[in-house]
């Protein structure tokens, strides 16, 4: 796998982007914000990230998030924030709280997109606009900031080819995608296939419910017994938690193949260096909040986001809604040091701990 990153043009995702389309459809543009009560820098903004069982959230996101906004408002804004759990129905709740305590903009990543879209118009209805975070919420929203979510899913699957080599040919992969719930998993499943379709076999692939590393490691269990632990020759999961569950089936089997992963999770970066998962996707989240935290500033101000979100995006509900899309890299051994290290993720002695000590020394970590 070379060290390579895989940067990724923002203006190049061909199936999400719109050129065309009206800032006005998107609730986001000229008309709307120039017709907005202008705000100084005293603004209440609401922030809503959908569950804490990856740990992205509530030690990346959410303080990213907060910074960038108090960096913005000269410290005077406020920040309402809540976790959903992994539970719609009390995101759906949540946003009725944000309603009533009269936040002037919302930031959103919704649980479930579709459930979500009532909520998100009932904000509107009460003049509070809404950014879209890392998932691309259904209804009137007003912007949106993620990754290019196919391309995540090219470069997991390119890796897995990588690692494979001549192996492709020689038995079957098993596709482990994230929750139908989540509309980046369509788009992470879109783009593996593109990469991974008539060079490997798919023996069995599942969509697994709420991305949960106990539902990935029941499906990863069917699927030897289905397939033969002799047959599968690699794992395309979608995200590290997944990664996580996936490999503990393997590893019980007597299985050793390569795994795919997300995030950049601690632990898959141990993993990684230990052999045990071949790669995952590093997101820096730093870029994607900032851009959160400009547009909802922006948006509370009544400012244009001309200047901010250079793309657009359009979602069923929703057309050409300002966005910005984040470059990913594919981490393996390779770049840590290049990564996850150079941007402040990890400490070496975060990553180099016990039993990967040897493992850090072999591959000059730190």
């Amino acid at each position: 796998m070379r060290r390579a990153a895989v940067a990724i043009a923002a203006g190049a995702m061909a199936v999400s982007l719109a050129a065309c389309g009206s800032a006005e459809e998107a609730g986001g543009g000229k008309d709307s914000t120039a017709s907005s009560a202008k705000k100084g820098d005293d603004i209440k903004v609401g922030l809503l990230l959908p569950e804490n069982q990856t740990a992205r959230y509530e030690k990346f996101d959410r303080p990213l998030i907060e910074e960038k906004i108090k960096e913005l408002t000269n410290g005077k804004a406020t920040v309402d924030y809540n976790n959903a759990k992994q539970d719609a129905n009390l995101q759906a709740q949540q946003v009725d709280t944000m309603i009533t305590n009269k936040v002037d903009v919302l930031i959103l990543d919704a649980v479930d997109a579709k459930a979500i879209k009532n909520s998100v118009q009932k904000a509107v209805d009460a003049g509070i606009k809404v950014v879209a975070y890392d998932r691309l919420a259904e209804g009137p929203i007003s912007a949106y900031t993620s990754f290019d979510n196919v391309e995540v899913g090219k470069t997991q699957g390119t890796a897995l080819l990588e690692a494979l080599g001549d192996k492709a040919k020689d038995g079957q992969i098993v596709m482990m995608n994230g929750s139908v719930t989540d509309p980046n998993a369509a788009m992470f499943k879109k783009g593996a296939h593109e990469a991974l379709d008539g060079k490997v076999k798919v023996g069995k692939e599942y969509d697994t419910k709420e991305w949960k590393p106990e539902n990935a490691n029941a499906n990863m269990e069917a699927a030897i017994s289905a397939l033969g632990k002799k047959k599968i020759v690699g794992v395309y999961s979608a995200n590290d938690g997944m990664a996580g569950g996936i490999i503990t089936a393997l590893k019980a089997a007597g299985i050793d193949v390569p795994v795919t992963g997300q995030d950049a999770e601690l632990a898959a970066v141990q993993r990684i260096i230990a052999g045990e998962q071949f790669m995952s996707v590093y997101k820096p989240y730093a870029p994607e909040a900032s851009a959160a935290a400009e547009m909802a500033v922006a948006l509370a101000q009544g400012k244009s986001l001309d200047s901010i979100a250079k793309d657009k995006v359009d979602s069923d509900s929703a057309k050409g809604v300002p966005s910005v899309l984040v470059p990913v890299t594919s981490l393996t051994k390779d770049n840590v040091n290049d990564t996850v290290i150079k941007d402040g993720v990890y400490t070496a002695d975060e990553i180099c701990t016990g039993k990967y000590k040897a493992a850090c020394t072999e591959l000059k970590i730190g």
